[in-house]
């Protein structure tokens, strides 16, 4: 597997890899105001059945992240993209910002997602900055594992994130 940044011609291709995902389980959310206070929570909830769910679009977003420098990484094999990362740097708040990682159903669970990770962690460390941040829809439960398996920690959500007002669940760590 190669991984290099990404030119003109690659983000085209990675623009039309499947980043949709079977789920069966979400992150629930419960509130609960309680006085003067409002308590939030989530539980991990096994739906009925397997859910398949397409990946919010990005397609504007892809170019612009590239026209402004952002780390755009592709993992190839045999002359085939078969994963991205797009990942912005924002020194003065020391984090590294993964916008998407995307590995098409048919070659997940090859260690794609985990050497894109990797490198851009790695870049992050070069430039100095002290985390790294994604954010994932409530219901992308193998995000979630994978990248707790990485070490991310779960630290806010947004419930307005997605443009389908899907919810929004930050992860953190440290470089």
């Amino acid at each position: 597997m190669h991984i290099y940044r990404a030119d003109l011609r690659d983000l085209a291709v990675c623009l039309t890899l499947d980043g949709s995902y079977e789920t069966d389980h979400v992150w629930q959310v419960i509130q609960q105001a309680d006085g003067d206070g409002v308590t939030t929570r989530f539980q991990t909830v096994q739906l009925p059945r397997t859910m398949r769910v397409q990946y919010p679009g990005w397609s504007e977003a892809l170019l612009a992240h590239q026209q402004r420098g952002d780390l755009i990484l592709v993992a190839s094999e045999a002359s085939e993209v078969r994963g991205y990362i797009n990942q912005e740097s924002q020194p003065d708040q020391g984090i590294a910002w993964i916008h998407h990682l995307i590995v098409p159903p048919p070659y997940r669970q090859q260690g794609i997602g985990t050497a894109l990770l990797n490198r851009g962690i790695q870049h992050g460390r070069q430039l100095g900055l002290t985390h790294v941040m994604m954010v994932v829809q409530s219901k992308n439960y193998p995000a979630i594992q994978f990248l707790t398996r990485h070490g991310f920690k779960f630290c806010g959500y947004n419930e307005q994130f997605y443009r389908n007002r899907d919810i929004g669940l930050y992860f953190v760590r440290g470089l």
